[in-house]
């Protein structure tokens, strides 16, 4: 990304504020170029962009970058919206679409990294190192899912987007999402059961 266009992306996100609107208006009017609705979307879904991608296995500054790069691709697109359609799944589909280009590309590079180890508490742990030990094998249990029931859920339970924007982003019907999050939950409990 040069810097003329990075420079261009944070002066749209940074001109004035309009009040709230919802995602619908905001994007028939990030449609009709207004800075300060494009302004508004780009607060509103950053940070869960960036945590979407972050939680992908996405290093941080990639993310950053990556997140930048597919809200400039909404501005650059902007006369091809459709306010009918989610303006949100659209901007996580791009996200995703670019991270797996990004691991497609550094795929050898990142085949040697070994993963992190978890936490031993010892018998009587006290409650802190449970609830480390619980968030942990969590993170494990989540990791281990299938790639596309990982995506469904973090979509889904982690960023809070619908079914139907969740198969947007991942270019799946509805009832696949549906299904994978049922299997995603059910592995999920398994994989938890033996948790006290």
């Amino acid at each position: 990304m040069t810097d003329a266009t990075l420079g261009l992306l944070l002066l749209l996100a940074r001109q004035g504020a309009i009040g709230v609107l919802d995602d619908t208006e905001l994007a028939r009017r990030i449609r009709n170029g207004d800075q300060q609705a494009f302004r508004m979307f780009f607060e509103r879904y950053h940070a869960f962009l960036l945590h979407y991608l972050e939680r992908m296995g996405v290093a941080p500054e990639v993310a950053e970058d990556l997140v930048q790069q597919a809200f400039l691709a909404i501005w650059e697109r902007r006369a091809q919206i459709d306010p009918n359609r989610s303006l949100r799944a659209f901007l996580f589909r791009i996200g995703h679409n670019r991270a797996l280009n990004h691991f497609r590309d550094t795929r050898r590079l990142n085949s040697d990294e070994a993963l992190p180890e978890l936490l031993d508490p010892s018998p009587g742990a006290d409650r802190q190192t449970d609830a480390a030990l619980l968030r942990a094998r969590l993170e494990e249990a989540i990791a281990r899912l299938p790639e596309r029931r990982r995506a469904v859920f973090e979509l889904c339970f982690l960023q809070d987007l619908t079914y139907r924007e969740a198969a947007e982003v991942l270019g799946i019907s509805p009832k696949t999402v549906e299904n994978q999050m049922t299997q995603a939950l059910r592995q999920l409990r398994t994989a938890l059961a033996d948790f006290r």
